[in-house]
């Protein structure tokens, strides 16, 4: 079969290769110049098998309505006259009710343990360098009640299949020795010994150039403008150098998913989430962490990426403006200071800026469009990086017309009209 997949993040790669492997004829359309260069580019680095959880969820709101107006609310809503955002906020805040965010989260960590089974079956085939790393994902509390609150959900997660162990001060710097030295004041933390961490950038490329190998096509510097509609299928990808037609049609292209759409009876409520990340040389391995870390005060996340400490977070509702504000930015390099001193190179960090594709309830829309040969596979929010072995399988099976290992009701569309 003739696959087209618009997008080439990591979940637009990821398909592709499984496509591949399964023996269609692929083609991949993006308009950067190569692949991973927009929001899988400089993120976080973490894959939260266990970690990851829904964004809405319960105190959310109250939160966010505190940092108002705040420079550096980690959390901030550039209020604006924009439709789509306020109807995307106003299903937000019905995610935030408790019995929905662990239906989400159910939904979530099932999807997050399928994949976590896909990404290491491509790595007993594969020989990706990525600075993968194991040893789970510590999440660091300042606030004690809030640490009690999360420690009391542990069964709940465990419940649900999860691996989560709550730390008390001294095991959390037994787990990770650096941070001894931190200027932050720790109450405990919560471990989740299974997750992993590496660099999304290396994977998403050497994938691809695996995938290359196994017969996929690349057309670089390509923007897609729209779909074309003959009756009940899609015939082409219309973009800025042409239409290009195939029997199946993927589409990854993140935050900019809903624009493409238009026209075909179809509102995906993706809205683009700024976020910011660093990248800074290490200067005293003792000093910096080994493990990857979460702290829950500052909301930012911190992975080794062989030599340098990614540190990564901050969410901005501001449409589709990828603007770098240096005063936002430099608010990671303060935390990271205060959490790991003279651990790194502050004047060598190296800013980024990208636009992460959020749902209201944070699960990716996967599953078939109206249109029976358009597939969905998008909206993975922060977990893109996490979910995209998984989500990637799903797809390929829908369109070989087999069933997913893994149960997906709840991700598809339907949920939201």
């Amino acid at each position: 079969m003739k696959v087209l997949v618009l997008g080439a993040g990591v979940v637009g790669i990821t398909t592709a290769f499984e496509l591949a492997r399964d023996g269609h004829d692929v083609t991949v359309i993006d308009r950067c110049e190569g692949p991973g260069l927009e929001t899988s580019f400089a993120n976080g680095g973490q894959l939260s098998w266990d970690h990851g959880a829904p964004l809405a969820g319960p105190g959310v709101m109250q939160k966010a309505i505190k940092w108002l107006g705040k420079r550096d609310a980690p959390l901030l809503f550039r209020l604006r006259l924009d439709p789509a955002m306020w109807a995307w906020t106003l299903n937000f805040i019905a995610n935030c009710a408790e019995p929905v965010y662990w239906h989400n989260a159910e939904l979530i960590l099932r999807l997050a343990l399928f994949a976590r089974e896909r990404l290491h079956d491509i790595l007993k085939t594969e020989a990706i360098a990525f600075d993968h790393r194991r040893g789970g994902i510590l999440g660091l509390y300042q606030d004690a009640r809030e640490l009690d609150r999360d420690v009391d959900a542990i069964r709940s997660w465990r419940e649900l299949g999860g691996s989560r162990t709550a730390l008390d001060h001294k095991g959390c710097i037994e787990l990770e020795p650096s941070l001894a030295y931190s200027t932050f004041s720790i109450a405990g933390g919560i471990h989740t010994p299974l997750d992993e961490s590496g660099d999304c950038y290396a994977f998403t490329r050497h994938l691809a150039a695996r995938a290359e190998t196994l017969g996929v096509t690349f057309h670089w510097n390509t923007t897609v403008k729209g779909l074309k509609r003959e009756g009940e299928r899609i015939t082409h990808a219309l973009t800025d150098r042409g239409e290009e037609d195939a029997d199946t049609f993927i589409l990854a292209l993140g935050s900019y998913s809903p624009q493409v759409m238009k026209g075909l009876d179809l509102k995906l409520p993706i809205y683009p989430a700024k976020g910011y990340s660093l990248t800074v040389p290490v200067l005293d391995d003792a000093m910096a962490p080994q493990l990857s870390i979460t702290s829950n005060t500052h909301k930012l996340v911190f992975s080794r990426i062989g030599n340098s400490l990614r540190v990564a977070g901050m969410l901005e509702l501001n449409g589709y403006d990828t603007e770098l504000v240096e005063a936002r930015a430099r608010i990671t390099l303060d935390s990271t200071m205060k959490l790991f001193p003279r651990a790194c190179e502050p004047d060598h960090a190296k800013y980024w800026t990208g636009l992460r594709p959020l749902t209201p309830d944070s699960l990716p829309i996967v599953g078939h469009a109206k249109q029976p040969n358009l597939l969905l596979n998008t909206g993975h929010g922060m977990l893109g990086w996490t979910l995209a072995a998984g989500t990637a399988r799903i797809v390929a099976d829908l369109v070989r017309g087999h069933a997913p290992e893994v149960d997906i009701s709840g991700l598809g569309w339907e949920r939201f009209a």
